[in-house]
Order: C-alpha cells, then sequence, then structure tokens
C-alpha cells in the first residue's frame, strides 16, 4: 500500500515541472516565435541545399536594369531640348531654380563681404533677443564669417549660402504644407508616415541620381534634391505640433465660435510654434548637408571645393573648404537654436529691443554695413587671407611617417575584420541570407516586417549587385558594431557622471551639426584612402546620436526600481546590468536603429575615400554620366536601408506602444 501510495503521488511529482515548461514554452510568445524558426530551418536549409546548393546569387533570377536605364538617360539628354515635356514643364522649373539662387547670389555678393558679415552678426544676435544673452550667439557668427573670408573661400561661402537660402525656403514651405495636411487629417497622416519613413532612412545620395537623370548635372538638381531629402523634418514637427496641442485651448477657442481656419490661425499654429522651428533647425541641417554632398552634381560653392580637394587627395585644401561648412552649421544651429529658446517669453514693456524696432534696427545697420563696404570694395580683401593648404599638407605628411600606428590599425581592421566579414557573407548561399534576414525580422517585428525585409533583400539581387551590396553590408554591420560598444560605453559614463556629460556636450553638439562630408577629411590625413576609412569616418558621425540616446535612457529608468535593487545590496555593476539596462532597452534599441541609419550613410559616401561597392557605383555614376551603373546602386542601397531599417524598428515600436 505504501508503495502503491508513493509510486501514485510521485508521478504528478515528476511529470509537472516538465508539463509547465512545455506549456510555458507554448505561451510565451517569444519563445514560441524561436520554436517555429527552429522547425523551418529543419525544413527550409535542407531544402535549399537540395533545389539550389550554395553560392551566389544565381543570373537566371537577375533583371538588367542599368540598359534600359542608360537608354533613357540618353532619351533625356538628346529630347532635353526639344520636347514638350521639358520646353514647357520641367524647363520653367529649371529655369526658376537657377534664377532663384543666382538672384540670392548676386545680391548677396552686391551688399559687399562687409555688409554680409554685419547682416549674419546682426541676424544671430536679433533672433537671441538683441540683449547680453545674444552677445555669444553674436560672436558665434562673426567667427563664423570672419574665418571664411581669412582662409580664402569667401566667394564658395556665399554660393553655399544662396543655396541653402533658396532650398530652406521652398523645403520649410512645403514641409509646412504637408504637415498642415498631416496634422488636420488622420487618413492624409496615416498615409504620408511610412512614405516620410522610408525618405529618412534612404541614404543622400540616393535622392541625386533621378534628379541628375531629369535636370542633369548643374543647379535645378542640387537645388531640388536638397528640398526633397530637407522637407521630411519639417513636415513630421509641423503635425506633431499640431497634433499636440492643448485641447484645452482649442475647446476654448471653439466655444467663443472660432471657424476652424480661425482656430488653425490663433490657436494651433501658435501653440505648434516650438515643435515648427525645431523643424527648421533639422531642415537647415539637412539641406546643408545635402547642398554639400551635391557638389557632385555641380552645385558648386564650399563642397565643390571638397570634393575636388579630396578626389586628389589634397587634405589641406579640402580642411580649408571644409572648416567653413563647421562654422555655417554651427552659426546657423546657434541661431535657430536661440530663436526657439525664446519662443513664448514675455517681452514686458517693448523698448528698442523688442518687435518691429529690433528688425528695424537690424536693417538700419546692414545698410549701413552695406554701404560702407561699396567704399572699401565689394570682395574679401586678398592681403587678409591665409593659404592653411600647405602647412596642413607637411603636417599629414609628417602623421603619416611618423604616426604609423594609423596605417597599422587600417592594414590589420582590413584584414582581420572587414575582409573576413565581407568573404562570410559572400560565402553563404543567397537563399541562406534570405531566410536569416526573414527570421531576424520576423523574431523582432511581424510577419508584414519579415516580407518587407526579404524583399527588399532579394530586390538587391535581381538587380545583380548581391556581391558588392554585401560588402556594403560587410562595412555597415562592423562600423555599426564600434559605434554601440563605444557610444554605448559613453552613454553609460556620461549617465553616471555629470561633469563628464557637461564636458562632452559642446563636443557632441558640435559633431551633430557637421555634415557627413566634412568627416572624410581628418579622416583621410590619418587613414589614407582604404576602405577603414569608411569605417572610421561612419562610427564618427553616427556616435553622438548613440551617447544621446543612451544617456538619456539610463537617466529616465525609474528611481525607484534603483532605489530597491539598492536596498537588496545589489552593486553597482549589479544595478548597471540587471535594471538599468533592461529597463533602457526602447532608448537602447532606438539608439540602435539611428546608428544604422547614420552609418549606412557614411559608409556610401565613403565611396569617395576607399569605401569601394555600391557607393564607388552611385559616385562613378554621377561623376562620369554612367547612370544605369549609378541607379541601379542607388536602388540596391535604398532597399539595404529598407533592411537594416526594419529589423530594429519594429521592437522599439512594440515596446514604446505597452
Amino acid at each position: 500500500m505504501r508503495v502503491t501510495a508513493t509510486v501514485t503521488v510521485s508521478k504528478p511529482t515528476d511529470a509537472a515541472p516538465t508539463t509547465g515548461r512545455w506549456r510555458h514554452l507554448l505561451t510565451h510568445p517569444g519563445k514560441r516565435k524561436v520554436l517555429g524558426l527552429a522547425l523551418a530551418a529543419l525544413v527550409l536549409i535542407p531544402l535549399g541545399i537540395a533545389l539550389w546548393g550554395s553560392g551566389s546569387w544565381p543570373a537566371g533570377l537577375t533583371v538588367d536594369v542599368s540598359g534600359p536605364l542608360d537608354d533613357a538617360n540618353e532619351w533625356v539628354i538628346d529630347n532635353r531640348d526639344t520636347h514638350p515635356l521639358f520646353l514647357y514643364f520641367l524647363l520653367h522649373f529649371s529655369n526658376t531654380a537657377t534664377d532663384a539662387v543666382d538672384g540670392v547670389y548676386q545680391f548677396l555678393d552686391a551688399m559687399g563681404w562687409l555688409g554680409v558679415l554685419v547682416a549674419g552678426v546682426l541676424f544671430a544676435w536679433r533672433a537671441a533677443g538683441l540683449g547680453r544673452r545674444g552677445v555669444k550667439v553674436a560672436a558665434t557668427a562673426f567667427g563664423a564669417f570672419a574665418l571664411c573670408g581669412l582662409l580664402g573661400m569667401w566667394d564658395a561661402t556665399l554660393l553655399t549660402i544662396a543655396l541653402m537660402v533658396v532650398a530652406v525656403a521652398v523645403a520649410a514651405l512645403l514641409g509646412v504644407l504637408i504637415g498642415l495636411a498631416a496634422g488636420l487629417s488622420d487618413r492624409v497622416d496615416r498615409a504620408l508616415r511610412p512614405v516620410l519613413d522610408t525618405m529618412q532612412v534612404l541614404p543622400a545620395f540616393a535622392y541625386l541620381l533621378p534628379f541628375v537623370l531629369v535636370f542633369g548635372t548643374g543647379t535645378p538638381a542640387a537645388l531640388f534634391c536638397t528640398v526633397i531629402y530637407a522637407a521630411p523634418p519639417m513636415a513630421r514637427l509641423t503635425a506633431l505640433g499640431l497634433r499636440g496641442a492643448d485641447p484645452a485651448v482649442l475647446e476654448a477657442s471653439a466655444s467663443l465660435g472660432a471657424s476652424g481656419w480661425q482656430r488653425l490661425r490663433t490657436a494651433r499654429l501658435p501653440l505648434a510654434r516650438k515643435q515648427m522651428l525645431l523643424g527648421l533647425n533639422q531642415t537647415i541641417m539637412m539641406a546643408l548637408s545635402m547642398v554639400v554632398i551635391a557638389a557632385l552634381v555641380g552645385a558648386g560653392g564650399l563642397g565643390e571645393a571638397v570634393y575636388s580637394a579630396l578626389s586628389t587627395v589634397d587634405v589641406g585644401k579640402a580642411l580649408a573648404a571644409g572648416i567653413p561648412i563647421v562654422l555655417i552649421a554651427v552659426w546657423l544651429d546657434r541661431t535657430t537654436a536661440a530663436a526657439g529658446d525664446r519662443i513664448g517669453e514675455s517681452n514686458p514693456g517693448g523698448g528698442p529691443l523688442h518687435g518691429r524696432s529690433a528688425w528695424a534696427l537690424v536693417s538700419a545697420g546692414v545698410v549701413a554695413a552695406a554701404l560702407a563696404g561699396l567704399a572699401i570694395g565689394r570682395t574679401w580683401p586678398d592681403s587678409w587671407t591665409y593659404d592653411i593648404s600647405t602647412p596642413v599638407n607637411k603636417a599629414q605628411e609628417w602623421i603619416t611617417e611618423n604616426l604609423t600606428f594609423t596605417e597599422v590599425w587600417s592594414r590589420e581592421f582590413t584584414l582581420w575584420i572587414l575582409n573576413p566579414l565581407r568573404d562570410l557573407l559572400i560565402w553563404l548561399p543567397w537563399w541562406s541570407v534570405l531566410l536569416l534576414v526573414a527570421a531576424l525580422a520576423w523574431l523582432v517585428g511581424t510577419w508584414a516586417t519579415a516580407l518587407t525585409a526579404t524583399l527588399s533583400m532579394a530586390a538587391i539581387g535581381v538587380l545583380g549587385v548581391w556581391a558588392k551590396s554585401l560588402d556594403t553590408l560587410s562595412q555597415v554591420l562592423a562600423a555599426l558594431v564600434l559605434t554601440l560598444a563605444l557610444g554605448v560605453l559613453a552613454g553609460i559614463f556620461c549617465a553616471r557622471a555629470g561633469r563628464l556629460e557637461r564636458w562632452l556636450r559642446p563636443v557632441l553638439d558640435a559633431m551633430q551639426t557637421m555634415p557627413q562630408f566634412v568627416y572624410l577629411i581628418p579622416v583621410v590625413a590619418l587613414f589614407g584612402v582604404t576602405r577603414a576609412s569608411a569605417i572610421i569616418a561612419a562610427v564618427v558621425y553616427a556616435l553622438p546620436a548613440v551617447v544621446r540616446i543612451t544617456t538619456q535612457g539610463l537617466r529616465e529608468v525609474d528611481p525607484a526600481a534603483l532605489e530597491a535593487a539598492r536596498s537588496l545590496g545589489a552593486s553597482t555593476r549589479q544595478q548597471l546590468l540587471q535594471v538599468q539596462l533592461p529597463l533602457a532597452r526602447p532608448a537602447l534599441q532606438l539608439a540602435v536603429n539611428q546608428g544604422v541609419v547614420l552609418v549606412l550613410a557614411v559608409v556610401v559616401v565613403g565611396g569617395l575615400v576607399g569605401g569601394g561597392a555600391l557607393g564607388y557605383d552611385v559616385v562613378k555614376g554621377l561623376s562620369r554620366g554612367d547612370m544605369g551603373v549609378g541607379m541601379t546602386a542607388g536602388v540596391a542601397i535604398v532597399c539595404l536601408g529598407l533592411v537594416l531599417d526594419r529589423i530594429p524598428q519594429p521592437t522599439r515600436r512594440k515596446s514604446t506602444s505597452h
């Protein structure tokens, strides 16, 4: 009896844990996905081996699109001056763009160097309030314009500013109109959201090619691609500001009998001013970045000076043109930020430093400076310039001869990291890469995400650039790992040491305002023209965003959770690994997503400095008029960007939605 009783009791006891484990495995969504992927792998991998074996993308599944694209390019060139589509439609856009940029440039040139310098300083000062607080912003503007002249880049700077003025004006207007539609209509917002998401993923190079195909090289193509590239931030933030308006204010406005137009003009738009000004700041920064890159299609200005210097590996001339780009970016960023900080402040008593009287004083000062400039000459005096190219090139030669560790690091990194990673990706059977992409996308997202990522990856193979795309992917992955390792580590230190974060803040601010092109200059000086140079430039470009997002995510962790961990005797290391990092997972996933997008953008630009792969094909297509090769590589970059963006993004969305 005892034995029977013992046996009868022990069976349920032994079986219960096993049954519970299987039930937990089958009911937990994440573990159920892993189990499903394991079962699918058992079926699909043997099937793939049996049907396709191993090797690169089969030639039978490729479609040659370069031929039709070259034919389309030739047709455009042959019919640009005779076809009605160009004569009565596109030609008007082209001429308007050229006339607008030329008009702004001629106006700035007529003001003279003194008038432009004073206008930049007074405009910055007025944006900051024409008070003691604005002196620092005005001093920044003065230093920026003065150094542009001292470096001998005054005319190129004026041309870049002229392009910026027109591009930002059109992009801001277009962005506000789109933002109004999205902010006032849920249907429009849902329809535009995937379009704007895709536009933000695309690297800057991808915008150049279609406009060059239609308008050829020159100012129109550069202006239009800059407008399209820079408009999304203005549209997004305008819609966000309109949707975030205080409902109580809108309800009060409606109760007073205001019409829809009156509520928009007197309530919604004033409440959205801060968000809209932030959108203008982002639009200005993106427009400057694209205007510089648009030098590849004949935009001129500072970008052309940087591009021509990099193409001949003349680091001195590249730096002489790169410094003014950075200075203009800092001036524009500080000015718009100062204007944004003043929104909502009251101006008691009015007076000569507020309102219309302040603008009248600024205008009078600019006119007086322009008139005074006529007496001393419109162009920047040659005696006030200094050529830094010779000493910089000598310093670069000394660095390459004496600091050999940069060359050694570049060679070893390429030999032991980049080459094996590229060879591994190319060695993998093409169908296994598609399965891997689908598995990762479905594991962290949904079936729709997996389908989008898989089709985008398959499109790369169909275009016939499979090996080059995997080469670019290997560079992105290597740069992303370095970026995340350094960025998360720096973010942890900044979150735990407020003094370090304050020291790094101005450095990160400056790094975030610099266009992509500028990062290539010091990298080429230190590491030469290699694939590793593109990796380093991508890491430095993406690092500020990862550091800032990680720092903010760790600081926003619930203090009660940390206090509970400390009360249980957790060490500092345990608090970080077991409390802060797990609770900051949404922010870390956002950092990964931003790191992917930023790294891809610069790795592609790295084709100018030895990155090769898809970036080189885009540069070749733009510089040599080989539109078939360039457009094919550009479409492949877009597809690769969609793959890399969709994989980390859904987890962030799901995490933030709970």
